[in-house]
């Protein structure tokens, strides 16, 4: 068995772990990476893009369907599944292939391929091929999709994100368990692609919204496009013939039955921490297998070993991983060389859906019950640019103290995604609301939208 010697030892070749490695070995860290596969990262290979390819597909459809209103008249629009699902590969091909890059150009010695695990605080084997010293270590060992009880056993009839994007074509219908980011972009980018879809979730919430009639409008927007069934409770799934029958109560708990060709688990994604071995480490493990640690250190408690991305089950965006990789591989390095640890502040929190109208999340949740918010909003169905490009629907709800300084909000319109990166950056330096309005909008754009939302935030709180 080999035996090497180093300061820090990032388990994991994700975007958290490459991050890490970058952070230590730019600190002057004799840093090794340990990667499992398949690598190019979860956002490259089964997430981010090859979801986003989908959703453009489907997009194109359904503009293609969508011109009447223009005064423009399409005779039909037909969907080749097969060419869809071989452009969304090979692009996606593209990305993973930049990172395995990246992952090339390191020297054959920083890297090691294998399952680790720790057999104390300060060693690691991997694959009973290498035993490795480590004066810290990092764990950035990713995710996996998670597969509730019911729908184990379907074989191929099953789908998660790792397999959704492999198939030959797209069925003719889709059952989808989950209603939160992954299951409605997946759900509705599938039905402007022509598949029959039903989405089925226990909660009461679409696309991560809290704000009550964003939500609402968000349900009667996206359920227009597929069926759409929340307080549902899936009890059993079995093969039927070549596809799955589902067997499910709906909200008055009544049984229901779903007939689709495939179903797609898209309940949310787990740790990969099961085959670490984390009690050999001394590390103190807390809910779900995840160590207890300091959000802002990234250092769990009981040893010098840290955790980052979406191994840690918090924030797992693409974002965080690459910020809090970065944070951790700098501290372990620290460590390593007996110094202190930096504690940065944790960023706003920051989450997009990328449906149609848009998802945003930004700073603090909706509180309902807070006493000392006020909150203020519009709503696009009369916004001068929104109506010129049909894309008039939904609205901005945002939240701020009673001292003007902005809190946080939610949002559900077209180019969402832009507009809540201004949010993001004000919120990011404390700005008040009445800085806000001082600066001017262009005409016509959607972000006159958003300062109708900061004007209608600011007039409230003069009444207060």
């Amino acid at each position: 068995m080999r035996e090497r010697d180093v300061d820090v030892a990032v388990i994991g070749a994700g975007t958290a772990g490459l991050a890490a490695h970058r952070a230590a070995t730019a600190a002057g860290a004799r840093a090794v990476l340990i990667e499992r596969g398949p690598g190019g990262t979860t956002c490259a290979r089964v997430g981010c893009m090859p979801s986003k390819l989908l959703i453009a597909a489907g997009a194109a459809a359904h503009a293609a369907r969508s011109t009447d209103l223009f005064g423009i008249r399409v005779a039909g629009v037909t969907v080749d599944g097969p060419a869809v699902l071989k452009r969304l590969r090979a692009e996606r091909d593209r990305f993973v292939a930049s990172v395995f890059e990246g992952l090339d150009a390191l020297p054959d010695d920083t890297r090691i391929a294998g399952n680790a695990r720790f057999i104390d605080a300060r060693t690691l084997i991997v694959q009973d091929q290498a035993e490795i010293r480590f004066r810290t270590a990092v764990i950035a060992t990713g995710s996996s999709p998670v597969v509730p009880d019911p729908l184990k056993g379907l074989g191929e009839r099953l789908l998660t994100t790792d397999t959704l994007f492999e198939i030959p074509d797209l069925p003719s219908s889709l059952a989808i368990l989950g209603a939160g980011a992954v299951g409605i972009e997946i759900a509705q980018a599938m039905a402007r692609l022509g598949v029959a879809v039903t989405v089925i979730d226990a909660g009461d919430t679409v696309a991560g919204l809290s704000e009550p009639d964003l939500n609402r409008q968000a349900i009667e927007i996206l359920g227009a496009e597929f069926a759409l069934h929340l307080g549902a409770r899936i009890r059993e799934a079995a093969p039927d013939g070549d596809g799955v029958r589902v067997a499910w109560t709906d909200r008055a708990g009544q049984p229901q039955v779903t007939r689709a060709a495939r179903i797609l688990a898209a309940a949310g994604r787990s740790p990969n921490l099961a085959d670490l071995d984390l009690a050999a480490a001394g590390l103190r493990v807390g809910e779900g297998g995840v160590p207890d640690f300091d959000h802002r250190s990234l250092v769990c408690s009981g040893a010098p070993i840290l955790i980052a991305g979406d191994a840690d089950a918090w924030r797992p965006v693409l974002h965080e991983a690459s910020r809090q990789g970065a944070i951790a591989g700098a501290n372990a390095a620290a460590l390593a060389a007996g110094l202190a640890v930096e504690a940065p502040a944790p960023l706003p929190g920051f989450a997009l859906v990328f449906t149609h109208p848009q998802v945003a999340v930004v700073g603090a949740p909706h509180d309902p019950t807070a006493q000392d918010r006020v909150v203020g909003g519009m709503d696009f169905s009369g916004q001068g640019r929104a109506r010129v490009e049909g894309l008039n629907r939904g609205g901005i709800r945002l939240w701020a103290d009673r001292n003007g300084r902005l809190l946080g909000g939610e949002m559900l319109g077209p180019a969402a995604e832009h507009l809540a990166h201004l949010l993001i950056y004000v919120l990011a330096e404390g700005r008040t609301v009445r800085s806000l309005c001082e600066h001017p909008a262009y005409h016509p754009t959607v972000e006159e939208g958003l300062m109708s939302a900061l004007s209608d935030l600011k007039q409230k709180m003069y009444e207060c």
